[in-house]
């Protein structure tokens, strides 16, 4: 992944942004993350690594060599936008913040003058990785992170470096796909293959379940959560038309059980299922990407917290007498 830090004075939520995130045009600087390089590439497959994050890697840069690498941005774009509103919805500045998985700066380009591409707030570039932040303890007053995370092998430990690098009374703002992203293409890939060859393998990565996170986020340290959920749809001509943007997102499968190549009669089979089972009347087939919205505190003395356990002064048995309290007091 690619950071980038930078100083200022700029009005508004955020002053100076470092930019995480993988692919680009850029220039970077490399730093330690307390492993070999050899460690990043997960080297081992199984339940604790189920990335081979060294494809992963090439899939990125692959993608941001494109041509046109830019046409198939409108996803993370659009995510991107909506992280923007939730820091402006909270009414403090930040001096200084991270973006872990950056990439072009899909949220940076939100945070200054509208229909702006190239954002206003300095930043710098640093290749690391989210598993192993290279910077101190309570560096940033925000931490953002846009569809990165679920390519990390290690998510606790995700968490806790990011917990770790924020101030207290930082915040942390992420995005990620959740469990029923591209649910249709799933389905469509794995009937297919049942059908022809008598057995299937996945071909979408595992996503975490929103009911995880909530749990994830406190173990890391975060107080006053928040976590929801959102869908966005996409309509494509075709089966083979998303898995031609999901390629030209750096999004597709890395998993190490992927099954490296799919026949010629299962795809074609995977598309009539996908055109059968989910195709709208117009001829085009949709896509889903569930997204979840995450926001976590990191612990400061000011932060309300709640009152201890038997300190109530009203019993829930009182609620019954409601409607009598309440029918008085029209008389």
């Amino acid at each position: 992944m690619a950071a980038a830090v930078g100083a200022g004075a700029l009005r508004g939520p955020v002053r100076s942004l470092l930019r995480a995130g993988w692919g680009g045009g850029c220039r970077r600087f490399w730093a330690p993350s307390g492993r070999s390089p050899a460690a990043d590439a997960s080297s081992g497959s199984g339940a604790l690594s189920p990335f081979d994050r060294r494809l992963k890697r090439k899939q990125k840069n692959w993608a941001a060599l494109q041509a046109e690498p830019a046409k198939c941005d409108y996803l993370r774009e659009e995510v991107g936008s909506r992280m923007a509103d939730r820091v402006f919805d909270i009414p403090r500045t930040f001096p200084i913040a991270l973006d872990v998985g950056s990439g072009r700066g899909y949220i940076a380009q939100h945070l200054t003058k509208k229909n702006t591409v190239e954002s206003e707030i300095p930043t710098f570039n640093v290749v690391a990785d989210e598993e192993f932040l290279p910077f101190k303890e309570d560096t940033f007053d925000l931490v953002l992170s846009s569809l990165s995370l679920h390519w990390v092998n290690d998510l606790p430990r995700a968490f806790r470096e990011i917990h770790r690098v924020l101030k207290p009374d930082g915040v942390f703002i992420g995005a990620m796909f959740g469990g029923d992203t591209l649910y249709e293409l799933r389905c469509s890939l794995q009937l297919a293959e049942l059908e022809r060859e008598g057995g299937f393998s996945p071909h979408v990565s595992p996503f975490t379940a929103v009911s995880d996170l909530g749990h994830l986020l406190s173990r890391a340290g975060f107080n006053t959560l928040t976590v929801d959920t959102d869908e966005i749809q996409v309509n494509y001509p075709g089966l083979f038309e998303v898995m031609e943007d999901l390629q030209g997102m750096g999004e597709s499968n890395c998993s190490w059980n992927r099954k490296p190549l799919l026949h010629r009669e299962t795809m074609l089979a995977a598309a009539a299922i996908y055109q059968e089972m989910y195709g709208n009347s117009d001829g085009s087939v949709p896509a889903t990407f569930q997204i979840y919205y995450m926001i976590g505190w990191k612990f400061h003395e000011s932060q309300a917290r709640p009152a201890q356990r038997g300190s109530a002064t009203v019993s829930l048995g009182d609620l019954a007498k409601i409607d009598g309290l309440l029918s008085r007091g029209k008389k």
